[in-house]
């Protein structure tokens, strides 16, 4: 009958000790290459660009009241989404101060003005800001973007666009705001840099302080510049105003 194999043998704890205790060159050598190969890696993984991930922020509903209204602040009422346009207090010498606002109805385009009470409350809008990208407008004046994040296809109507309209170009990175799911506000990045693509040049010997003249911008948009502005130039604007920041 055929005779089994022999068990293989298992080192002794006593050899396995001087195994690790007495290497042998060839070890060394292979150690070596190890600690070489895993310090290149770590470098490299250093140096290593880092792509961007574009993800969707959620701001949740909270309470607040007159004294945290602010200019762009979105609230709901009547189930509705409003942006906060602007808003004064008025101090009386009886009584508490009155907040008066004005809204813009983010779903229908319409505005509102009420008064408030001092410390009256309010629930802000549940939204949702999703990256995205233009990539064009149809023949019927709705807008196209890119969700940075799924790669689908947006289309957001005129009205939700209306007022960011002449500061969005082709390619452009900006925010698409939902609500409840809907897109209800489109927001371009503030500040931005753009190209002066058409001005008056700069006169020669008018250095005055004030001076400023009209530029149109590569986005479409026109807006006042120092005089120094000259056609070709990179400039960093104020979006939400429409004002010059500085030259680049």
């Amino acid at each position: 009958s055929a005779v089994p194999p022999p068990p293989p043998q298992i080192p002794s704890l006593l050899h396995s000790q001087l195994l690790l205790s007495e290497p042998t060159q060839q070890n060394k050598i292979m150690l070596a290459r190890s600690l070489l190969i895993s310090t290149c890696i770590s470098s490299a993984l250093a140096f290593a660009p880092v792509n961007t991930v574009h993800r969707p922020t959620s701001s949740l509903s909270v309470a607040v009241d007159t004294s945290d209204i602010k200019n762009g602040l979105t609230v709901e009422l009547d189930g509705e989404p409003y942006k906060v346009l602007n808003f004064s207090i008025m101090k009386q010498a009886r009584g508490a101060a009155k907040t008066t606002i004005k809204f813009k109805n983010l779903k229908r385009g319409t505005t509102i003005e009420n008064t408030y009470r001092s410390g009256e409350k309010f629930e802000t809008a549940e939204i949702t800001r999703k990256p995205s990208q233009y990539t064009y407008e149809d023949e019927s004046g709705n807008y196209y973007f890119m969700d940075m994040e799924s790669f689908e296809e947006v289309m957001v109507e005129s009205k939700n666009v209306e007022d960011q309209k002449d500061w969005i170009s082709e390619g452009m990175e900006l925010d698409l705001i939902y609500f409840k799911g809907e897109v209800i506000e489109v927001r371009v990045p503030s500040p931005f840099v753009f190209e002066v693509v058409e001005t008056e040049p700069n006169v020669k010997g008018n250095t005055s302080q004030g001076y400023t003249k009209p530029a149109v911008l590569s986005c479409g948009a026109t807006i006042s510049v120092p005089g120094f502005v000259e056609q070709g130039s990179m400039i960093k604007v104020d979006t939400e105003k429409g004002e010059y920041i500085e030259r680049i």
